[in-house]
């Protein structure tokens, strides 16, 4: 009987042991960084598999974030904004990274939300990424050369 009682504790203490792992791997899978690039021209095509003799679906210009999903040869599974996946070729994509203003927004002197309003971007305006620190905030440079910052809510791709 004592026993029996050993083995049954051995058992729940394992299953505890493996319930805590399992929920550890769940919470630690979702916290991997979501890497984004940026269409490198103008006049990129997005197919629907990785072969040039697939279906082209559409044409996006140059510096459009994308989230990279997966790599396969020379190609690149990406989503857009919109949540459309797709594939390009990756000589098609960029390091240099944008991102895209989900709205009209504010663009302040310094990551802050008291800092003074330099400029207000409207929505779809394309931004290049600077930085971005843990404050929430992106680090930007619109294209006619003013930089600033802007609440990292406010843009998709960064």
């Amino acid at each position: 009987m004592h026993k029996q009682r050993i083995n049954r504790l051995a058992q729940f203490a394992l299953s505890h042991r493996l319930i805590a792992v399992s929920l550890l791997a769940v919470m630690t899978s979702g916290a991997h960084a979501v890497e984004y690039r940026s269409t490198a021209r103008h006049g990129v095509i997005f197919y629907d598999a990785p072969a040039d003799t697939a279906t082209k679906r559409f044409i996006l210009s140059a510096n459009i974030p994308l989230e990279v999903m997966n790599e396969q040869g020379d190609w690149i599974r990406v989503r857009d904004r919109d949540g459309t996946l797709s594939w390009i070729k990756k000589s098609d994509v960029s390091l240099r990274r944008f991102v895209q203003a989900n709205r009209l927004s504010d663009v302040r002197q310094a990551a802050d939300t008291h800092s003074p309003i330099l400029f207000k971007v409207e929505r779809n305006v394309l931004l290049e990424r600077l930085d971005t620190s843990n404050t929430g905030w992106v680090k930007i440079k619109h294209r006619d050369g003013q930089t600033g910052y802007i609440r990292i809510e406010d843009v998709w791709g960064a």
